[in-house]
């Protein structure tokens, strides 16, 4: 691949040409990783290199990315959004061997509180609690976690999570869990129009207090820097 500076090609400051003529590691005028990018990590003090590919938006994994051993063998299958795990990812052994599923769901980072509606698992339309979720770490634990036996190909233990919690039942069976989003300020009614459920008094009292404020301080009992 051969690597080429330039300011005339479209709004992009810096891009390399593959074999086949496509351009990849895409950074545009603001310093940003943009579009389709190759990204190769070497060995380093005794953790072994790879390669991933995948597509960048605003600096930011978005979408399906994969990653290789150094010997080109496919070794894990992620998902992203807003730079973050978000639904099913995969892990296998150099052999190619399904070693562990993880379910994740990523948060809207710009946000530091958001309501939650919880669905009754008999019937996904009916909303039959909401609950209060403080964004850290913008990525949650989400869904059913199985380890697998690459020798025997059997599961050798489960977990099930719920906003990285450990949940006692399955939560749903959506392998790709939709993102949390930002709350509206409106009221929330099932496909029936028999029940609205209002915001929390907790968010009410929370947004009319920092009303106005470009930047909130939020203490959540961690220490250290």
């Amino acid at each position: 691949m051969l690597l080429i500076s330039t300011s005339g090609y479209g709004q992009l400051k810096n891009y390399i040409i593959s074999v086949k003529g496509d351009t990849l590691n895409r950074v545009d005028i603001k310093d940003r990783k943009q579009g389709p990018w190759v990204i190769h990590v070497n060995e380093l003090r005794g953790e072994p290199g790879y390669d991933e590919q995948g597509y960048f938006a605003d600096d930011k994994k978005e979408g399906a990315w994969v990653q290789f051993s150094l010997m080109g063998d496919k070794i894990a299958e992620e998902n992203y959004r807003w730079g973050n795990r978000n639904g099913k990812c995969r892990y296998y052994t150099r052999a190619g061997i399904l070693l562990r599923e993880e379910s994740w769901r990523a948060v809207n980072p710009d946000n530091v509180m958001d309501t939650v509606d919880v669905f009754d698992v008999n019937d996904p339309t009916k909303v039959v609690d909401r609950v209060i979720v403080k964004l850290e770490g913008q990525t949650l634990k989400h869904g059913n976690w199985i380890y697998y036996n690459p020798n025997e190909g059997t599961i050798d233990k489960k977990e099930t999570y719920w906003l990285d919690k450990i949940a006692t039942g399955n939560i749903g069976t959506d392998d790709e869990l939709k993102p949390l989003e930002v709350s509206t300020g409106k009221s929330v009614s099932d496909t029936t129009g028999k029940k609205t459920l209002p915001k929390p008094q907790a968010i009410l009292d929370y947004e009319k207090k920092n009303a106005g404020k470009k930047k909130i301080k939020v203490r959540d009992g961690r220490t250290g820097y």
